[in-house]
């Protein structure tokens, strides 16, 4: 499962750049093909960021990445 996470990852974030480049690119003209290239590369940026936060969310549950230090509530609370 991580593996398909990973190469989901790879996938979205390649179709990120390459329809992003798309649709900066296309011509002012050719508005229909600008709109399009902007949904998919949204899209994919969508896609990317989700599947990026569950692979580092299974890294830290595994122990493969060291979890982020979350401060306990009792620090929060005033000295007063």
């Amino acid at each position: 499962m991580n593996k398909l996470l990973a190469l989901l990852n790879v996938v979205a974030w390649s179709g990120f750049w390459a329809f992003g480049y798309l649709a900066l690119t296309a011509s002012p003209a050719d508005s229909s093909q600008m709109v399009i290239a902007t949904i998919l590369a949204a899209v994919g940026g969508g896609i990317g960021i989700i599947a990026y936060l569950r692979l580092v969310r299974y890294c830290e549950q595994t122990g493969y990445a060291k979890a982020p230090k979350r401060a306990v509530p009792e620090q929060h609370r005033d000295a007063s």
